[in-house]
């Protein structure tokens, strides 16, 4: 199935139907008074999320998506019966913004997560409701109301703990296939990745994460090179970016150096937020190397590049330094999930029970 990350939709949710104005005629029963029943509710549009979909595939062919209308209320105090609502089943991770506007209208982060999109028009009232006592023969009834509609934007940032960063070729799509289950496609050619594949890399019997592999980037990336910045959201909700640097390119004019600036360099561009984010160096392709210079060229690298942060050299073809790597990312994951659990709890102690203050 093609990777789609983006669409456009349109949605109309369905118009309330008309309130009757009638009058019941039976016989030996003169001056019956006023039957008329209300009109139905129009079909509103629901979103859920569902784990089991990755891709808004089906998004990108069916763009108009509309509710049926109410149906109007008759005579012998009939009131016309609501439409079905409409649920679009979404990839978990999408994000539903006005088009026009820009303003989410909806995150759909967890499975089994509802958001309404447009809602239904109210149906109208019916001439029952107008009677009283000094109008025992109204003849007003009211229409009914239209529905919303919104024309909406689709875009799916993928759910994953741990995202990889690099130049193409770098040996991200090496590295999942050596950690997880995933399958991407491997060759000695740049570009390789053309979309965001996922892989589940499992510590222990019940401790694990999830890694995600974007198409590698390019310098000029943020203003549209090469094709990693169309997927660069990906990264947004990551907990830990691991840039991936090829210690060991096989053209010798190629700098290491240089390449793992320009990506650092590529992300202040697109996004400081994602530029902020904890970022681990991982050195690759250290099986290239002899290993009697091997540490020698890992420490001109980190003192040319300026880092200070993490580091790990490994050799995602032969899988050395993989399981240190991974056993280290997994204790960082869980110690910043506890501290997640933490201020969450701190939060909704904070917050004033219904009523208090009042």
């Amino acid at each position: 199935m093609k990777f789609i990350d983006e669409a456009t939709i349109e949605v109309h949710a369905g118009n309330g139907g008309n309130g009757s104005a009638s009058f019941r005629r039976e016989k030996y029963i003169p001056k019956g008074g006023p039957d008329g029943g209300d009109g139905g509710r129009g079909g509103s549009i629901l979103a859920v999320a569902d784990n089991n979909i990755n891709t808004l595939v089906d998004y990108r062919f069916t763009k108009i998506h509309r509710a049926r209308n109410g149906e109007n209320g008759r005579g012998s105090d009939c009131y016309g019966k609501s439409a079905d609502d409409i649920t679009l089943r979404m990839p978990v991770g999408t994000v539903i913004a006005d088009f026009e506007t820009g303003e989410v209208v909806a995150d759909l982060s967890r499975d089994g997560q509802v958001a309404l999109l447009a809602r239904g028009g109210d149906g109208g009232l019916g001439n029952l409701h107008f009677k009283s006592s000094t109008n025992r023969s109204p003849r007003q009834f009211t229409n009914g109301k239209p529905g919303e509609e919104f024309k909406l934007k689709l875009e799916l940032k993928v759910l994953a703990d741990v995202g990889l960063l690099g130049m193409p070729n770098a040996g991200k799509s090496t590295f999942i296939r050596a950690v997880s289950a995933a399958r991407p496609k491997v060759a000695d050619y740049p570009f390789t990745t053309l979309a965001p594949s996922l892989g589940v890399v499992r510590v222990d019997t019940d401790r694990s994460f999830v890694v995600a592999d974007i198409p590698g980037l390019i310098e000029g990336a943020a203003e549209g090179a090469g094709l990693g910045h169309r997927f660069l959201r990906h990264l947004a909700r990551n907990r830990i970016l691991l840039h991936l640097v090829d210690i060991a390119p096989y053209d010798e004019e190629v700098d290491p150096v240089r390449e793992a600036r320009a990506i650092v360099g590529e992300l202040r561009k697109y996004d400081e937020t994602l530029h902020e984010k904890p970022r681990w160096l991982v050195i690759n392709k250290i099986d290239r190397l002899e290993e009697t210079e091997r540490q020698e060229r890992i420490d001109s690298f980190i003192r040319d590049f300026g880092w200070e942060g993490p580091v790990y050299a490994i050799s995602a073809l032969t899988g050395e330094g993989c399981r240190p790597l991974v056993y280290a990312i997994m204790e960082y994951l869980e110690q910043v999930k506890k501290s997640e659990a933490l201020h969450e709890e701190a939060a909704s102690e904070e917050e004033p029970e219904e009523g208090e203050g009042d």
